[in-house]
C-alpha cells in the first residue's frame, strides 16, 4: 500500500508498464489499448487495465449580467435523453491551450463571443479507465458572434437548441433530478464555490 500524499494533493506517480495492446483506433481522436502493468516492487504480480484515450475537453460555463447560463439542449443517444449541458467541446489538437479550445466552443455552438474568462479547475472525468480531463471555464462579458466560424453542425449538433436558464434554476434541477449532465453539475458547484 503506498503512503498517503500529505494533505489534499494529487501525486505524480507511474507504475510499470510491461506491455500495451492497441484495441481499437476509431476515426475521431479516440482509441482504447490495454496496459498490463505492476506494482512497484511486484514485477512478477502483472494485470491488465483498459486505457480509453482521450485529447481533453473544455467546458464553458457562460453567464449574463442577470446571472442567466446560455444551455445547450442536445439530444445524447448513449443516455437516450436529450440533455441541458453546456458548450463543450474536445481539444481538436494534441497541445492545444484549453482556453483557446474554450473561445472555440463558445462560438460554434453558442455564437457568442466573452470579455472575461476564467479558469475554474481541470479534473478527470473517470479516471479508472480513461484519460479524459476537462477544463471548465467561467465567461463573462457575452456579447454575439458574427458567425461560428469554420463549424458546420451536424447530425445531433444541427438539433441542438439553447436557452437561458437562471443559475438558481439550473441548481433547482440538480437538486431535484431534472439535470443530470455531469460537466453542467461540476461546473454549477465550482461557480458557486469558488466566484460567488
Amino acid at each position: 500500500m503506498s503512503e498517503q500524499p500529505p494533505g489534499a494533493a494529487d501525486v505524480p506517480e507511474e507504475w510499470p508498464v510491461h506491455e500495451v495492446e492497441q484495441v481499437w483506433k476509431g476515426g475521431a481522436p479516440f482509441s482504447v489499448r490495454v496496459d498490463t502493468i505492476s506494482a512497484p516492487g511486484q514485477p512478477d504480480v502483472r494485470f491488465g487495465r483498459m486505457v480509453v484515450e482521450h485529447p481533453g475537453a473544455v467546458v464553458v460555463l457562460a453567464l449574463d449580467e442577470q446571472e442567466r447560463a446560455l444551455v445547450l439542449h442536445q439530444y445524447r443517444h448513449p443516455a437516450r435523453m436529450r440533455l441541458a449541458e453546456l458548450p463543450a467541446g474536445l481539444l481538436d489538437k494534441e497541445g492545444e491551450d484549453p482556453l483557446v479550445a474554450a473561445k472555440r466552443e463558445l462560438r460554434e455552438e453558442a455564437l457568442l463571443l466573452a470579455a472575461r474568462w476564467t479558469h475554474l479547475f481541470t479534473t478527470y472525468s473517470s479516471p479508472g479507465f480513461s484519460s479524459e480531463q476537462i477544463s471548465y471555464f467561467l465567461a463573462r462579458g457575452l456579447t454575439p458572434a458574427p458567425d461560428r466560424g469554420d463549424f458546420e453542425p451536424e447530425h445531433e449538433e444541427a438539433d441542438m437548441t439553447t436557452s437561458w436558464v437562471p443559475v438558481a434554476d439550473l441548481v433547482d434541477g440538480v437538486r431535484q433530478g431534472r439535470v443530470s449532465d455531469s460537466p453542467m453539475v461540476i461546473a454549477l458547484l465550482g461557480y458557486l464555490q469558488f466566484c460567488r
